[in-house]
């Protein structure tokens, strides 16, 4: 296929430069993002066994949801019934709510104990988990406008220059994409290798990253969107339905048994498995229950369940707001489940989450790869050392990069050690993350790309053993007040950070090698290390 090389040159600027301009940012967010994958499991970790408490026998937990209401009548308001093992039969939110990212989220639990009388604590909510879907979101960029985090509408610029940055990729390799799609030519030197698996981790993820990339720009401006699709639609609802809604107050003592609820969700969505129903407003005049509802068989608009809304009293399913396919939602409200499904990967179980993860981590490498490899080309084009602002963004670029990684790290190294205390734990991750972040960006430009990429990565490996250590400490000191991994994804965890630990290792080790053997006026070269060396090897 032939294209002229005038074009060529043209798609590859467009494409390097778009790259540049969105990079760092959105290696925070595919960072993050790929760990979301596994939210559920990160949350169950950092929570200690004893904050749940005991689950009721099934059918045990109409009788608890009874004993709430009389003994705590704000749960009318709002109150979740779980049928999972390992969490609290029934919770509602003391101060806070699900929606977004709060740093002071309390949450009652309640259970039955053996007598049948009614056990309630108020605790707060670990957000571990919230941190790291706040960073995927926003890359942790502070502030908000409107009723959303300014690094959302940020991030959404930054993935629409993605975008035109992978079309432009693509474009671009097109002569060479055939002979040289999957040569990782090590023989030509680092550049070359490392260029080489750039183009290979972009183009066999293209797929999910033209994904991603749109999804995140729907997600940034939904609002500016549904705005201007009003225009067109009018006042006619845009996700189907009636806006007209009978109001009606209901004595309490009509509301149906939670078994009819489920018999009545299974005969709707045959399939799939109940997690929890969610009561609202049950003393007002729009009484509502959400039911969330898990099939790894199809999209679910949830990163972890999809959603079935119906009347908790009359058991009428509202079919225009039924994410989960069934419904009749029209064909936007379908486009929005579609989007949400693809982003999310809420869809093919386990296998999926592994698959979104794994490409999450590849699409970070990209942006980190794609600045490192413009740095090295354009320092052999001028032939020269490296300029003022190639050092600034060799520093940017690794104190970015790093400094995000490491904060993460932190965060999971002292999640356990923080429960020892009394402060509000998710106040203390946010210290924690924004300290290290910061610390490694001025770290970065205090001692050079080189220097602090070796001390980064010591820095990261070690923050990730931490993990698997502190609970060895749980396991040799059983009193000392940290626990230890009780199941498999409680294993996961660790076994997930010893992985990370030898993955910042190798790299550090391969780092070391560039910095003492490569190239010289190379952003890894370090003029100061490579003399050490070298006198090291003379004495």
């Amino acid at each position: 296929m032939k294209i002229s090389a005038d074009i060529l040159r043209t798609y590859q600027s467009v494409h390097t430069w778009t790259g540049i301009t969105a990079g760092l940012l959105l290696f925070i967010g595919f960072f993050a993002g790929a760990l979301t994958m596994f939210g559920s499991a990160i949350d169950d970790w950092a929570t200690p066994p004893d904050y749940q408490l005991m689950q009721v026998p099934q059918g045990q937990h109409d009788a608890l949801l009874r004993k709430a209401f009389t003994e705590h009548p704000d749960t009318l308001k709002n109150i979740t019934i779980s049928f999972e093992e390992g969490s609290s039969p029934i919770y509602w939110y003391g101060r806070g709510s699900a929606r977004g990212f709060s740093l002071d989220d309390q949450m009652w639990h309640a259970t039955l104990d053996t007598q049948g009388q009614l056990v309630s604590e108020l605790r707060h909510v670990n957000e571990l988990s919230m941190l790291i879907d706040y960073l995927h979101r926003s890359a942790g960029i502070i502030g908000e406008i409107g009723h959303d985090q300014a690094g959302v509408y940020v991030l959404g610029i930054a993935a629409f220059l993605y975008f035109i940055a992978l079309v432009s990729g693509v474009i671009f390799l097109l002569p060479s994409l055939v002979k040289s799609f999957f040569a990782l030519r090590k023989e030509k030197g680092a550049s070359r290798f490392w260029l080489d698996s750039h183009n290979l981790v972009g183009i066999a993820s293209l797929p999910f990253h033209i994904i991603i990339a749109i999804t995140v720009v729907v997600f940034s401006f939904h609002d500016l969107f549904y705005d201007g699709l009003s225009q067109v639609y009018g006042n006619k609802p845009l996700f189907g339905g009636d806006e007209h809604h009978q109001e009606v107050r209901y004595d309490i003592n009509a509301l149906p048994n939670l078994s009819e609820i489920q018999k009545r969700v299974e005969q709707y969505a045959p399939g799939y498995e109940i997690k929890s129903i969610n009561f609202r407003g049950l003393s007002g005049k729009h009484p509502s229950a959400s039911v969330a509802i898990v099939s790894d068989d199809s999209l679910m608009r949830g990163p972890h369940n999809d959603f079935l809304f119906m009347h908790p009293f009359t058991l009428e399913i509202d079919t225009s707001s039924v994410t989960n396919g069934q419904g009749e939602q029209g064909v936007w409200g379908t486009v929005v489940t579609t989007f949400f499904g693809l982003h999310f990967g809420s869809y093919g179980g386990e296998l999926g989450r592994w698959l979104y993860f794994i490409m999450g981590l590849g699409g970070a490498f990209l942006f980190y790869s794609g600045n490192l490899i413009w740095l090295e080309k354009r320092r052999k084009k001028q032939q020269s050392a490296q300029s003022k602002s190639s050092k600034f963004m060799a520093n940017l670029t690794v104190g970015v990069c790093l400094g995000s990684a490491i904060g993460i790290a932190g965060a999971f190294a002292l999640s356990k050690w923080l429960t020892l205390g009394t402060w509000n734990i998710n106040v203390a991750y946010m210290w924690i993350y924004y300290s290290l972040f910061f610390a490694a960006l001025t770290g970065a430009f205090t001692l050079g790309a080189a220097r602090f990429s070796i001390i980064g990565l010591y820095v990261f490996s070690a923050l990730c053993l931490i993990v698997p250590l502190t609970s060895l400490w749980g396991l040799a000191l059983p009193n000392a007040g940290i626990w230890v991994p009780n199941s498999l994804a409680d294993f996961g965890i660790e076994a997930g950070a010893i992985g990370f630990a030898l993955a910042g290792m190798l790299a550090c080790k391969r780092v070391k090698h560039r910095v003492y053997h490569g190239e010289e006026n190379s952003i890894w070269y370090c003029q100061k290390l490579t003399s050490k060396v070298s006198s090291a090897h003379l004495a």
